[in-house]
């Protein structure tokens, strides 16, 4: 199968470059996957569309600030803070590392991309965060060394030990908005790119169906005896990599952490065995529980942590999914695929053409499907 049988054409002021004020307030577009029948409605409506027996899953992963902005080595030090806009425009032209995956905790080393790539040899030095400035203690700059490169941009990198990491991280570090979105990140981004949910650190991207839900959307469900579970899924590489390869079945996806715990386990094996619909909250759950179902072989699914790495196309055949609330993905993306084998790609193809009639916002910010 084709790469570019997943293309549609969008406008670019379609892509949602800020969040609504009201998260709830989004449109959502309610698709029949077995018709292609669709239906213009609103995100408010949602709690409504679930089934009395269904087992609605979240994953609870967290966006932590993880695009860093810093010098290389040789570089001539400055003044500066990162607090400071002109002090962030002189950074980010030295080099900026997007870290997408930790490897270790001690030695503290992760997989990042970087840029400049081409500049960014191994054995080189990276320097993050406040640099000389008397309002900061020594240790709120961050210090790198890059250990090992990777395709595309990929680098290996080991942080010199600190006692409070991910405190810097959180302090100096940026909220790592999509590539889509022409801004700078702002201090509004550290929660509206977050789901309210959210309380397991370790996403580079946030699992955006679940940006839609607030505290009143959640109470709706609960008041309705809906059942919840949850799960982990830390989004990473993945969700930045582009398909470079003509034939969707030459993609390989990078691996991605996952977490599921023994409560979640036993409500997915019990909606299961009792052919209770599960309706997964965005494409990372679809990934994680499609992933446990086809490694468990039939067998009932138990508490388990490891790497993900499934790459769900057309021809793919569920085995725990079915229903899902998802937002609108880019053209030619594995996230568009995986979509097209849960609705069909002509159904999809057809409500993605209706949305971008009736102007529905995309991405990250933008509107949502309901699929069913």
């Amino acid at each position: 199968m084709l790469v570019s049988d997943f293309n549609y054409h969008l406008p670019e002021q379609l892509i949602a470059q800020e969040p609504l004020a009201d998260r709830a307030a989004s449109r959502m577009l309610h698709l029949n996957r077995v018709t292609g029948q669709f239906q213009d409605r609103l995100f408010r409506d949602f709690p409504d569309l679930l089934r009395a027996d269904d087992l609605v899953v979240f994953n609870n992963t967290r966006v932590f600030p993880a695009r860093l902005y810093g010098t290389r080595s040789g570089t001539k030090a400055q003044p500066i803070s990162m607090r400071n806009p002109a002090a962030r425009e002189f950074l980010r032209g030295r080099v900026e590392v997007l870290l997408t995956r930790q490897l270790s905790p001690e030695p503290n080393e992760w997989e990042c991309l970087v840029r400049p790539g081409r500049k960014i040899g191994i054995g080189e030095h990276l320097f993050f965060g406040p640099v000389h400035d008397p309002q900061h203690q020594e240790q709120e700059r961050l210090e790198a060394k890059v250990i090992a490169r990777g395709g595309f941009g990929e680098r290996r990198i080991r942080f010199a030990l600190v006692p409070d990491f991910f405190e810097l991280v959180d302090r100096i570090g940026h909220v790592p908005l999509p590539p889509y979105i022409s801004r700078d990140d702002r201090l509004e981004d550290r929660s509206r790119y977050q789901t309210v949910y959210a309380h397991e650190r370790g996403s580079v991207a946030a699992p955006t169906a679940g940006l839609h839900f607030t505290p009143q959307i959640l109470a709706r469900i609960a008041k309705r005896g809906i059942e919840t579970a949850e799960i982990t899924l830390h989004v990473g590489l993945g969700t930045f990599q582009p398909v470079r390869v003509a034939h969707l079945e030459q993609h390989k996806l990078h691996r991605e952490l996952y977490s599921i715990s023994a409560a979640a386990a036993a409500k997915i094996n019990a909606a299961i065995n009792a052919r209770r619909r599960i309706v997964a909250i965005g494409t990372t759950v679809v990934r994680t529980l499609e992933f446990l179902a086809g490694r468990s072989g039939g067998n009932p699914l138990s508490a388990s942590g490891g790497e993900a790495d499934i790459f769900i196309y057309p021809g793919y055949k569920f085995r725990a999914v079915g229903a899902l609330l998802t937002n609108f993905h880019l053209p030619q993306s594995t996230l568009l695929m995986l979509v097209s084998a849960f609705a069909g790609r002509e159904h999809l193809l057809q409500a993605y053409r209706h949305a971008v009639e009736e102007k529905y916002r995309f991405y990250s910010y933008g509107d949502c499907m309901f699929l069913e």
